[in-house]
């Protein structure tokens, strides 16, 4: 069995319920479960809560006051059999499990773990979420509406833990996020050349740019540095963890439908959120302060628009 250690393991209560929360990821989904992981270990407070999820999210959720103990699903496939047997050991054992990922996969699961009491949308689970309107409303509120079913209630969120991480920058400035993922052949991507000349602006008005992102997106970094010297590329350099701080103290958050502008947004940043019709806000839309931009592609998204509502 593949899990992270075990934290507080000595103030447990020995007469505690255990409780399970599956949350498997992308990002962007991931923080929007900040409230509905609140609510659970507000309800849950002398419990001991698990969190199975994918390894690219372990070291946040370790760091965050939500659970005790970290376990990976390494997602194997149906016809492994040892990974399904590991998988099994992971599952239970539990006295309550919270499915918020809810996909087909995760339903699955309620069988692997021997069908204990169950919030999700498993057949036959104990706490089945009937909304009829849960894919039709954002994910907070649909994850919030399943949790009511079995008696959680919203639970205020702070994100303390978070605002203090990540490298210091002098001065003000704006983060830049040039690259989701899952472009569909651009209609997601903002053109780098408009995020080059988005940084002059953003440099003549005082507000010094960081490009942030994986390693691999480094070539985007250097276009936008060549239009603006003075802007900072982070690219690859930053953690979950590091993000959330950096962008916490940011005066501005630009980008489009992916995890580190939904992160930003969660942490306090004014973030302008670049969609394309590739992108549903009825159920994603970043939560804060956040300016949405709308286009059937995001090539078709002048400059000019975004410039526009700059603060």
């Amino acid at each position: 069995m593949r899990h992270c250690t075990l934290r507080n393991a000595d103030v447990i209560n020995p007469q505690s319920r255990n409780i399970l929360v599956i949350r498997l990821g992308a990002l962007g989904d991931f923080v929007l479960s900040f409230p509905a992981f609140a609510a659970l270990r507000a309800h849950h407070v002398q419990d001991r809560v698990v969190l199975l999820t994918t390894s690219p999210f372990a070291g946040l959720a370790a760091a965050s006051p939500w659970f005790d103990e970290i376990r990976i699903d390494t997602r194997p496939a149906w016809l492994n059999l040892p990974g399904l047997y590991r998988l099994r050991r992971q599952l239970r054992g539990f006295d309550f499990v919270y499915d918020l990922q809810t996909s087909q996969r995760s339903s699955r699961y309620f069988w692997i773990a021997g069908c204990p009491p169950w919030s999700g949308i498993a057949r036959f689970c104990s706490h089945p979420d009937r909304n009829p309107d849960r894919d039709r409303v954002h994910s907070i509120d649909r994850q919030r509406s399943q949790l009511e079913v079995a008696g959680v209630q919203p639970a205020e969120v702070d994100l303390s833990w978070l605002a203090g991480r990540g490298p210091l920058v002098d001065g003000r400035y704006a983060l830049l996020v040039p690259a989701t993922s899952g472009s569909h052949g651009g209609a997601k991507t903002w053109p780098i050349a408009r995020f080059a000349a988005l940084a002059e602006i953003l440099a003549s008005r005082g507000l010094r740019p960081v490009v942030v992102g994986t390693a691999a997106e480094a070539g985007l970094a250097a276009v936008i540095r060549q239009a603006a010297p003075d802007a900072l590329d982070m690219t690859g350099k930053t953690s979950i963890l590091d993000l959330a701080g950096l962008a916490h103290r940011a005066a501005l958050t630009v980008g489009g439908d992916t995890g580190p502008v939904h992160l930003a947004a969660m942490m306090g940043s004014p973030t302008i959120a670049l969609f394309s019709n590739y992108s549903d806000p009825v159920h994603a839309t970043p939560v804060g302060n956040v300016r949405l931009l709308r286009a059937d592609k995001l090539e078709d998204l002048p400059l000019e628009r975004v410039a526009a509502v700059l603060p």
